[in-house]
């Protein structure tokens, strides 16, 4: 309250003095400052000093952040230790296989480290893995989106919340039974179908098979693992998705509806574009798990180490399963130990940059996350 003639009242309020005139009571200026330790600044401002302000300061961050804080990034430094533990052993324990080889690591088609001289390449395990990863990715990954996209925008709850139940229980499978239901029973019924695409489709070098003759001679091939490991990334890659498309705003949904949309037309225009970043993270890990199978893998290909571009021939090899199917026969051997274990070096290194291409394009398709 100003004070006015006649009037004893006095104000306390620094605004109404300074409105009075009072020289020096602007309280902007020059007025008493809060204490340092107090004062809370927003992350980016300019401290008195030139030094950047990272957030909350001094008595104000207590105790238990302190301890979350640490142990936070005690945790992110504990993942980097062991990667780098895990690259640095499989480096060393690798480098026998890289000195001791008398072959091309890089282009030889076979495998016989246990030989004397020592020689084998990673080139078929490599394209046998490449190839049922691809082959898995074609198949899985767009049968995954078009389920979790029924699940979340057509079923109705009750059919969502089975369905999505069913899906997840799917992803609890242990791969040991993923490859005997391929070995029973996928390659034992399949053998008319690859025939049949042999056949017909055959002008495509990829279908052809130029080793059958029979149907009887259809079987294990790198089509079924592609086939057992499509089937098995299929429940990741549809959880992930099924999740990403559920945190679609309702207002850019709705929007899509004022517009006259249909459901393909929303779906199209503000749900994929929205979970774009989500697909591709879920196709990764669909992938990551693809490219690291073993026993199911084994269980349906026939071991050959060769390039052989026709998936419907027996054979094809890859690094897991080449792994897990020779590491009993190279007990006696160092360079044969050595060998497998640059295998998992390849794999890991493989892993690595496609996660981190992964990486990159999420980061460039973030417009609409």
């Amino acid at each position: 309250m100003v004070q006015t003639a006649g009037d004893d009242s006095r104000t306390d309020d620094p605004f109404e003095i300074a409105a009075q005139g009072v020289p020096g009571a602007n309280p902007l200026i020059g007025g008493p400052q809060p204490d340092s330790a107090d004062k809370v600044d927003a992350p980016g401002t300019i401290l008195p000093d030139g030094r950047p302000e990272a957030g909350i300061s001094g008595r104000s961050v207590r105790t238990g952040d302190r301890v979350f804080k640490g142990l936070a990034a005690g945790s992110g430094a504990i993942l980097l230790i062991v990667m780098a533990a895990i690259a640095i052993f499989l480096v060393w324990k690798a480098i026998p296989a890289f000195t001791q080889n008398t072959g091309n690591l890089f282009t030889t088609q076979t495998w016989n480290p246990q030989g004397s001289p020592p020689i084998f390449g990673m080139a078929a395990v490599f394209f046998g893995t490449v190839m049922s990863a691809f082959i898995a990715m074609i198949i899985g990954v767009p049968i995954a989106i078009g389920i979790a996209l029924f699940i979340s925008h057509y079923a109705s709850r009750r059919a969502a919340t089975a369905l999505g139940a069913t899906v997840d229980l799917l992803a609890a499978v242990p791969s040991l039974v993923f490859g005997m239901w391929g070995l029973y029973f996928l390659i034992p019924e399949t053998k008319g179908f690859q025939a049949w695409m042999s056949e017909y489709f055959g002008w495509i070098p990829l279908f052809d098979n130029t080793t059958a003759t029979t149907v009887d001679q259809f079987g294990k091939s790198l089509l079924i693992a592609g086939v057992v490991l499509a089937i098995m990334i299929i429940p990741i890659v549809s959880a992930v998705c099924r999740e990403v498309f559920l945190q679609v705003p309702r207002e850019t949904v709705d929007a899509s509806w004022a517009l006259g949309a249909t459901k393909w037309e929303m779906i199209r225009t503000a749900v994929l574009p929205f979970g774009r970043a989500g697909i591709i993270s879920a196709a990764m890990l669909g992938l990551g798990r693809a490219l690291g199978e073993t026993i199911a893998v084994a269980l349906v290909l026939n071991s050959g180490f060769r390039i052989n571009w026709h998936i419907t021939e027996p054979g094809g090899d890859t690094f897991a399963s080449t792994i897990a199917l020779k590491f009993g026969e190279a007990g006696g051997s160092p360079v044969a130990i050595a060998a497998l274990i640059a295998a998992g070096l390849f794999l890991f290194v493989i892993t690595l940059v496609v996660n981190t291409a992964a990486r990159i394009v999420i980061a460039r398709k973030k417009d609409f996350t």
